[in-house]
């Protein structure tokens, strides 16, 4: 039934699907969600997929308690993936919250759609890329990968689980509507090529009282529910043994610095970025959809002698602000292409000033990608 799990060989695959087949190569057993345009090909596909290898999904009423159960499903030992698009990340964020202090392993995609509300279901934004940093209440860490082809698809969703069951933190796919319903071909390696971690899980009958469980910097093993251990789950403020404490400040201050350090003392494993920019006078950042735009027009700019250069983020958050720091001291200007009206942009302006000029090019229409011309005539005007 495992050798199921992997379809080795090359695919002309929808992104969407290679999403779906990199949650199942990467030993998804669970999935929780509700149909929504333009995710609901990940969940169509997992329906079947994970019937075929033993896995469950979980049609839900709604998005909130899809992310309910897939925490639940989490703390029994399973991998859990919650797929969903832009709105129904917005009626999970208490829970993400939740999951979030609680350090749960769950995987979520948000396949960007056109917004605020309703919006427009099948047109591609890149609306929400601040959404899972400060979506929820209070201070915290997260995870977020931008995948920029099927392919991507495929093998951030992998790396998606690794970091999730690695750093015990819900962690996030940002697609987009582009990159959901591309078909491009897909290659998915052999099973013992794929570099798959699992979760550290406490031995049975191990005694709770002398474990620290919770708030560990390096990562504490999970203890998981019938396992023989027993311990206190609870969205409280609470100690590394689990027990709430709710009127010590130090306690709070433990609870939030611990929960932000296990991420941001290895963002050097986590953010991963993709530079081209080596004595280049101006570089274009960005992400997604719009990455494979900008990297088109950088090649044509160079064929006209232009001195430009790219910087693709691949993980958006934790932010890499030393990789932007390091780019505004070797360029002098910095142009930030999205397909929403600013939201990475100010991030990047803050790192790098003093340093570059730093300018933001939206799309000529929101919901449509950047065009060639467009964005090689900015560059034009950028470089006079």
């Amino acid at each position: 039934m495992e050798n199921r799990r992997v379809r080795t060989g090359k695919h002309f695959m929808m992104g969407n699907v290679a999403c779906a087949e990199g949650a199942v190569a990467a030993g998804c057993e669970f999935a929780a969600g509700y149909p929504i345009t333009p995710a609901s090909e990940i969940g169509h596909t997992l329906a079947k997929r994970l019937l075929e290898v033993g896995g469950y999904f979980f049609q839900t009423e709604d998005e909130i308690s899809a992310i309910c159960a897939g925490i639940g499903a989490s703390w029994t030992g399973k991998k859990v993936f919650v797929p969903t698009s832009g709105p129904g990340i917005s009626l999970m964020l208490e829970n993400i919250g939740f999951a979030v202090g609680i350090e749960t392993p769950v995987v979520l995609v948000n396949i960007q759609r056109g917004g605020p509300t309703t919006g427009a279901p099948s047109m591609g934004l890149q609306g929400d890329m601040v959404q899972p940093r400060r979506g929820s209440h209070g201070d915290y860490e997260i995870i977020a990968l931008c995948p920029s082809s099927p392919q991507e698809m495929f093998d951030h969703t992998v790396r998606a689980f690794n970091l999730a069951e690695r750093y015990r933190a819900p962690v996030f796919v940002m697609a987009d509507a582009f990159i959901g319903h591309m078909r491009e071909e897909v290659t998915i390696p052999e099973p013992d090529e794929l570099d798959l971690t699992y979760r550290r899980i406490l031995e049975k009958g191990t005694d709770p009282s002398t474990v620290k469980v919770f708030l560990d910097e390096e990562v504490a093993p999970m203890p998981i529910f019938g396992m023989g251990f027993k311990t206190h789950v609870t969205s409280s403020c609470h100690d590394e043994y689990g027990n709430r404490n709710l009127i010590d400040p130090t306690a709070l201050d433990n609870f939030i610095q611990r929960l932000r350090n296990k991420i941001l003392k290895h963002r050097d494993e986590i953010v991963q970025v993709e530079c081209d920019y080596d004595n280049c006078e101006l570089a274009l950042v960005a992400y997604g959809a719009v990455a494979r735009c900008a990297k088109e027009a950088v090649r044509v700019a160079r064929s006209k002698g232009l001195n430009v250069g790219y910087f693709r983020v691949i993980t958006a958050w934790p932010f890499p602000d030393r990789e932007v720091q390091d780019l505004s001291h070797k360029v002098k200007k910095i142009l930030v292409l999205e397909n929403n009206s600013g939201q990475y942009y100010p991030y990047v302006k803050a790192e790098a000033a003093g340093r570059a000029e730093v300018e933001f090019l939206p799309p000529q229409i929101l919901g449509q990608v950047h065009g060639l011309d467009y964005v090689v005539q900015k560059i034009e005007e950028m470089l006079r």
